[in-house]
């Protein structure tokens, strides 16, 4: 394998194995931006060996162990007592690495959770809480971020240094919230899986336009989430979006790694027990007698394509209605997007163009790809394929994933005017 596919492999593992790193870092030196350091410092050391060494059998495991040494060293220079010298040494002579799972028999062990808890603390500003999460536990770049917060790069960068400067000045404990100051924490960490998920689901950037192990593991904390805020319906209902969302993923790309969309997707490939998952979720959460939040309504949108046999079955009405509660609890211009969409498929274009070009000038969809390639889809069924191409181009010129930018290109080709 020569140099550059080791870095490829070396960015893909890190993808998947950094937050684990960051979040067992945390638990030893109790400062989230620390532990992100001594992580970094590890993958620095990785990418000056493993070329030439090549990839350890356990290239998790190894990070880990390299991350935590570095860590012992600043314990060390910082004077520890002996007493965490022998717990941080019983750790390090264990002969596995931590059973990261076992949470979901026993979810306050779970560091990933605590590590969520902690920089979604209320010491942050909400859009500190929920940059710093997705860079540590997700490990999305600041430009993927930038890009699902329709924000500039440079000003999420900035939110994220800020916040672990307050989290490392306030000794934010490493720690889950006490159960009577839970639901008012809940926010901000359901927001993080949101995206952390719709990251993975649909990719911002790279060469793939999914990553499932991003979802899973938004998935996974999401379940854990359940089991212990029971009474929270907004919990079962991001729960239920995300198994139903992921029921998908067989039918949402080609062998080759094309996407296929939603009404293009062989439905015998969705998973169907979870839908059958996230259908009881839905209903848990229905049973707790609560007001639809934004989650629970966009699980119940996800639940319509779910029991539609065919595309053609898709009761768009009843999905339209849906968006208009949604715009309702959770106004944004990505959601009258998706509501313009809706509108369009029970009513005809013309009427979702119509509530589309009222969003156009919105400052923050200037940049986004997917106003003009709904726009164009649009201006297609309606037999304007000059402008449809205009839009598909212009769509395909914003696309920051690779798939999906030939995708659009491809769009626009087919409505190319001789």
């Amino acid at each position: 394998m020569n140099e550059q596919a080791v870095h490829r492999s070396i960015d893909g593992i890190w993808r998947i194995e950094s937050a684990k790193i960051i979040a067992g870092l945390a638990r030893m030196v109790r400062d989230v931006g620390l532990a992100e350091d001594l992580a970094q410092d590890a993958l620095i050391i990785a990418l000056e060996r493993w070329p030439e060494a090549g990839i350890p059998d356990n290239p998790g495991a190894w990070l880990m162990t390299t991350a935590k040494r570095r860590a012992i060293d600043h314990l060390r220079r910082n004077k520890v007592l002996d007493r965490k010298y022998e717990e941080i040494g019983w750790e390090m002579e264990r002969q596995h690495e931590p059973a990261w799972d076992e949470s979901l028999d026993n979810p306050v062990s779970d560091d990933l959770l605590r590590l969520i808890f902690t920089t979604c603390h209320p010491v942050l500003p909400p859009d500190a809480r929920v940059a710093l999460t997705l860079r540590l536990l997700g490990g999305l770049t600041t430009e993927e971020i930038a890009t699902a917060y329709l924000v500039p790069a440079p000003t999420v960068a900035q939110r994220i240094v800020r916040a672990k400067r307050t989290l490392a000045a306030a000794n934010v404990p490493f720690e889950l919230p006490p159960k009577a100051e839970l639901p008012a924490r809940l926010c901000s960490v359901l927001e993080v899986i949101y995206l952390m998920f719709n990251e993975g689901y649909a990719a911002s950037s790279g060469g793939s336009w999914i990553r499932p192990t991003l979802c899973h593991e938004a998935l996974r904390l999401g379940r854990i989430l359940a089991e212990i805020a029971p009474e929270e319906s907004e919990v079962h209902g991001l729960v239920a979006l995300m198994e139903i969302q992921s029921s998908r993923f067989r039918a949402r790309v080609s062998p080759s790694g094309e996407p296929i969309l939603l009404m293009d997707q062989n439905r015998a490939l969705w998973d169907h027990l979870l839908i059958h998952r996230g259908l009881a979720a839905i209903k848990r959460a229905e049973r707790l007698g609560h007001a639809f939040g934004s989650y629970l309504l966009q699980a119940s949108i996800a639940a319509c394509h779910a029991r539609a046999r065919t595309a053609e079955e898709t009761d768009w009405v009843k999905i339209a209605a849906l968006y208009d509660a949604l715009s309702q609890v959770a106004q944004s211009p990505v959601v009258e997007l998706n509501r313009a969409v809706a509108l369009s498929m029970a009513f005809g274009p013309e009427v979702g163009l119509e509530v589309l070009d009222a969003r156009v000038q919105e400052d923050s969809l200037r940049n986004y790809h997917l106003l003009p390639s709904v726009r164009g889809d649009l201006l297609m069924k309606l037999g304007k394929k000059q402008e449809a191409y205009l839009e598909f181009k212009q769509a395909a010129s914003l696309a920051r994933n690779e798939k999906e930018r030939e995708l659009l290109l491809r769009r626009a080709s087919e409505c190319a005017v001789e």
